[in-house]
Parts: structure tokens; sequence; C-alpha cells
């Protein structure tokens, strides 16, 4: 289950093999503030797209919901269901009793901190899928799959209740999500989409009554490291979860792309019996590669305590330069055409073409042509064209891929 927060991290997904996303509309997600989000205008599309590759589409709408939200919900979830999108992701019970009178399928979002099987009995009434608590270990997610098998607990669509739980991405400092903390210092609730990220911040503990102050060295004491399951995937599938989620809603085309990949060939290595070390030692490279705060395993093996991550932004081995611009394709000979806006590009190079139908598709540049002319490189104010595999668009862009500091 991969994230969308534009249509080019739509793409993204639908080409590397997700077998479902999730995304938010406008407000009213918690992604609100810090992805773009999709209008209600954008709903028929994002079916339309996705149920030509068979891939089931959630509307996130997890946010607590006020009295004057309740008109809004009722708009959302009635276009939602007039578009076919596959179900909602909800927590607020006004959300999910009008999606059941609708008839509209509910998952449950992690922000209900489902940690037992009773639980899961009460809300069965409700929804077919749950997400659980992300702080349980795979001994106690086995523990609820296995009493959901042998008492046949089913939802409303008559099936086994399903079992979701996060699989790679950023982490919260707060239980399941649930923090207070950038309500009380700016009165922008996290829960509301609206996360200032305080967390993400260093800061100095002082003693109130010595005066005594302790600067946290080289740890940022509540900001985790990022969840990545890849090391143990087989022990997570073992578990008996149905749908493993990948965070990242806010985060570029290329993360939903390598991210998608990876836990796409991953699975699927599983299924094939050939998952092996080699095999996630080069996936956790690649994972390296785009935005990541470092890695740790959750509370999935057992850890009492969270890793905390050791500087404010990304420890990616990768980044994107913009260079300029799609202008043409040419079919029949697969070349692309761009106009280069900044920087210049060689020969050697990789590349990476994102757009909102193109979605996100790297490549290397192995030959180039500059005004129609054989080249080694292409300069701002250039018109280059070379080999692509792919359609090129005039609304595609063209960056460069750099290692950074992170990279070895």
């Amino acid at each position: 289950m991969a994230p969308a927060g534009n249509f080019e991290s739509l793409q993204a997904a639908l080409d590397n093999g997700a077998d479902s996303i999730y995304f938010g509309v406008e407000q009213l997600n918690m992604r609100a503030r810090s992805s773009i989000n999709f209008t209600l205008d954008d709903l028929e599309e994002i079916s339309g797209r996705c149920s030509k590759r068979g891939v089931r589409t959630y509307l996130t709408l997890n946010t607590i919901i006020y009295d004057h939200d309740l008109s809004i919900i009722k708009t959302v979830l009635d276009r939602a269901k007039a578009a076919n999108i596959t179900a909602v992701i909800a927590m607020d019970q006004a959300v999910i009793a009008y999606a059941r009178q609708i008839g509209m399928e509910v998952h449950i979002s992690t922000q209900i901190n489902i940690t037992n099987i009773e639980t899961v009995k009460f809300y069965a009434l409700f929804a077919d899928t749950m997400v659980l608590s992300r702080e349980l270990s795979l001994n106690q997610i086995k523990k609820i799959t296995s009493q959901i098998e042998r008492e046949e607990i089913k939802g409303p669509n008559g099936n086994l209740i399903e079992i979701e739980i996060f699989g790679h991405g950023a982490l919260c400092m707060a239980v399941s999500g649930k923090c207070y903390l950038s309500l009380h210092s700016h009165n922008s609730s996290a829960n509301r989409g609206a996360c200032k990220q305080n967390c993400r911040k260093k800061y100095t503990v002082i003693d109130q009554e010595s005066g005594f102050e302790i600067e946290i060295d080289d740890e940022y004491m509540m900001s985790p490291k990022d969840l990545c399951t890849i090391d143990f995937l087989d022990q997570v599938i073992d578990s008996g979860i149905k749908v493993l989620k990948i965070e990242g809603r806010g985060r570029a085309p290329e993360y939903v792309a390598t991210v998608t990949q990876c836990y796409r060939e991953a699975i699927d290595s599983i299924a094939g019996g050939n998952f092996s070390k080699e095999k996630v030692s080069a996936w956790r490279k690649k994972l390296e590669t785009v935005y990541n705060r470092g890695f740790w395993s959750g509370y999935y093996l057992g850890q009492k305590l969270g890793e905390w991550s050791d500087n404010p932004g990304s420890n990616a081995t990768q980044k994107k330069v913009y260079i300029g611009k799609g202008r043409h394709y040419y079919p029949k000979t697969q070349i692309g055409e761009f106009e280069i806006e900044a920087y210049s590009l060689n020969v050697g190079d990789k590349i990476l073409i994102q757009g909102p139908t193109t979605g996100s598709q790297e490549a290397e540049v192995v030959s180039m042509m500059v005004d129609d002319v054989p080249a080694q490189e292409a300069k701002k104010g250039d018109i280059l064209t070379l080999p692509v595999e792919f359609k090129v668009r005039p609304s595609d862009k063209l960056y460069k891929i750099v290692k950074t500091e992170f990279a070895n």
C-alpha cells in the first residue's frame, strides 16, 4: 500500500507495483499541511488510473472531526462513493457512521490505537480492515491475526478482518501518531493534519531548580529514525498481516517509486522462496538513496525504546537537482527533447524525469545531442535530445541525480 500526495507520486506507485494507494483530499486528513493533496475534482481520475491497473484506492479522512466539519465529510464521502473510491480510512465515529450509511467500505486508522482482539471485534461491526497500533510487537500482532482466523471474525463485507501495519517510513514520537505538541506550541493541531514537527528540532534541557543545562549531543531526542522492515519482512508476513503500509504522502515521487519498488521485489522474493541477505543488503542500499532519517525496526522485534535521528533532515545518499523541462517525444526513435534551464548535464549522468502522467522515471544519459549535434555536455539554454524508453511530456521536469554527503 503506497502513498500518493500528488499525481506524480500516484503514477510512481502504479508503475512500481503497488496493490493499493492511499491519498488525502484537501482538508481533514493527517497530511493536510505537509502534502499538496488532491481536490474533489481529482477523484474520478484517481479512481480511473488505479482501476485500469487493478489497484485499490483508499481515501484518508482520519483527523479529529468537529461539528462544523460534518457537512464537509458528507460531501467528500458522497463524491468518493460516486467516483468508486474503494474505501475510506477513518478514526472519527461520524466519518465511520456516514460511510457505512452510504455503503462505503471503512478501514480503521492507526489513530484509534487498536491493541487487542476485543477492540478488533468491536470495530468489526463497522470496518473490514484495521490498522493496528504502531507500538505492537510482531508476536502481539500474530496473536491478534491468529484469533481473527480461529474465531472467524468478519467485517461488514462478509470476509475475515484484514490487519494492516506500517512497513516503512517516518515514525511519530507520540502513541500511534496522536500528538499535541504542535497544538500547544503553535495552536496548530497535528490531529487536524497541521503538525509543525516540534519533535524534529534540537533541544536543551534545563533543570528549573538548579539552572543546570543539558544539551543532547548528536541526537534529536524526540525525533525517531524511520521505520524499515525489509530486513525481516519474512517475519512480518508470517505475523498474518494482509496490508503493508508505506508512509510518505508528503514525500517526493522518487521516494514513492524507490520504496514501493523495493518492497514489491522483497514481497515477491519471499513468495518465490529466494529471499536472501544479499538481496536485503541491495534493497537497503537503494532505500538509503531517498529521503530517510536513518533506519530502525520499530517496536516489531520487541524494543522498548525508540532510536533517535542524529540530524534534523534527511540521510539520503542521493538528491535531485533541477535541470530543465520536457518539450517533445519522438516515439519511433524513443528520443526525448528537453530544454536545459539550469546547470549542465553530461553523458554518464543519472537523471530523473517526473510529471503528473509520467510519474517518476530514472535513466542514465548514454548519449545526447545538442542542437542536433552529438555532444558530451548540455548547458543552460541548450535544447537537448537523448534516448529514453518512456514518453516525455511538456509537463515533465528533468532532474540530475547527484550524491550527498551521506554517500559512501
